[in-house]
């Protein structure tokens, strides 16, 4: 590999209490949770709509519990979907196009500085000292400052420039979940439609479990090998079915030459998918495309390393921790297979509701960082359940409250006391403690 050494001089922009790398659904939490501790936030976006997977992922239900009184609370009330059960057998998928505008207006409702359509860059290090970040947008590369960094780009990119380490995939292939782009449907007659909300569902057609006829339907070629599972959730709107069942095996989404190849396959998909329904599914006659992501949806990347991993074992036995921040968290432990179609494991493994503790949240190595989302520190199959969205909303909040406080106290995330954080999300009413 050839290398180029660069010496450049770059504007710096600003100086901030807090900056938040990413604007998915952990990104805009610990933004507005920032925001409303009195300290100045500026939150980096790479795309150019805010949301991650509830608008330019297109993903949804919002599956996942966590304890009570936390932004999950107030953002499933501004996207108009009833609350819902662990699994989401009562749950329905936000209208994704109504979500673009709910997330902009909560954002812009607090004093935050929006850096759309900009990424990271690299870092700005003074040592183990994390100082800032180099993004690159429109006008090119320039530098921002900060207290404290969040980084919530779900790839761990932040972390991974400053050098912390950090694990990738399953422990004895390296393998990750396979990408998937989901889409929806209109046109179903909600009288005959068929609902199956995942791989525990056992919901019947014709008197044959419907995961069982379309795993047959693909090991006899009706559909593609690997789209064995067909996942369908109704949405807010009648005659609509969120449809999560594309997927492509072994990407690495850090890789950039392999996330075209899986989008060509994936939007290949969605249509097999829809000829698929048009023939087989009762209600589906008349079903064609409402819309799909706009990019891929990465269930697993890298995990940042921190001063704590939670491992399955924590989650299974619903372990509480004296440093909890997030509480009640609850999900299947869901791991797509890495390597095939469904499920990686022959039994999907419930959990009893867990804490995540605040250790999990700080990097190894690192000062001044914090990470949240799908790459905080855990293991491949702990992953498995705290990924999804709803934890990932109560974990930014609880770090965004972590960035402002180091802030205002003048300490480093590492130091700071986790009472301190405690007190303030129980002070908003969030549930922490049985």
């Amino acid at each position: 590999m050839d290398y180029l050494d660069i010496k450049k001089r770059i504007p710096v922009m600003g100086n901030y209490d807090v900056i938040v790398a990413g604007g998915g659904t952990s990104g805009i939490c610990a933004a507005v949770a920032a925001a409303r501790e009195g300290v100045s936030v500026a939150l980096v976006e790479r795309y150019g709509i805010l949301g991650g997977n509830l608008t330019s992922g297109h993903i949804g239900p919002i599956l996942g519990v966590v304890g009570k009184g936390t932004m999950r609370d107030e953002l499933l009330k501004l996207l108009g979907v009833p609350d819902n059960d662990m699994i989401g057998k009562t749950a329905l998928a936000h209208d994704v196009e109504n979500a673009k505008l709910v997330i902009d207006n909560f954002i812009s409702s607090e004093q935050i500085d929006v850096l759309m359509q900009t990424s990271v860059s690299d870092v700005i290090k003074e040592g183990d000292i994390l100082k800032g970040l180099i993004l690159s947008g429109k006008e090119g590369l320039f530098a921002i400052y900060a207290d404290v960094v969040i980084d919530a780009t779900g790839d761990g990119d932040v972390a991974f420039y400053a050098g912390v380490p950090y694990e990738i995939g399953r422990c004895t292939d390296g393998l990750m979940q396979p990408v998937t782009i989901e889409f929806t449907v209109s046109g179903i007659d909600e009288s005959k439609g068929i609902v199956c909300i995942g791989d525990v569902d056992d919901v019947e057609l014709n008197g044959e479990q419907f995961l069982k006829f379309t795993e047959r339907c693909s090991k006899n070629g009706v559909l593609p090998r690997d789209l064995a599972a067909v996942r369908l959730h109704p949405t807010t709107i009648p005659g609509e079915r969120r449809v999560n069942t594309t997927q492509v095996n072994g990407i690495n989404a850090v890789e950039p030459e392999q996330l075209f190849l899986a989008e060509v396959e994936l939007r290949r998909q969605i249509d097999i998918l829809i000829e698929f329904f048009q023939k087989h599914l009762p209600g589906y006659e008349n079903c064609k495309l409402a819309g799909s992501g706009d990019t891929l949806g990465v269930r697993e990347s890298r995990r940042i390393m921190g001063e704590y991993l939670l491992n399955s074992a924590d989650i299974v036995s619903g372990r509480t921790f004296k440093d909890v921040v997030v509480h009640k968290a609850d999900f299947i432990i869901d791991i797509h297979n890495p390597a095939g179609a469904g499920q990686a494991e022959p039994i999907i493994q419930y959990v009893k509701p867990y804490d995540i503790p605040y250790r999990c949240f700080v990097p190894q190595k690192v000062e001044n960082l914090l990470v949240v989302g799908r790459c905080i520190s855990g293991s491949h199959r702990a992953h498995a359940s705290y990924r999804v969205m709803s934890i990932c909303m109560a974990m930014g909040q609880a770090i965004g409250i972590a960035a402002a406080l180091c802030s205002l106290k003048g300490c480093s995330p590492r130091k700071l006391p986790t009472t301190e954080i405690q007190k303030s999300l129980i002070s908003k009413g969030i549930e922490l403690f049985d």
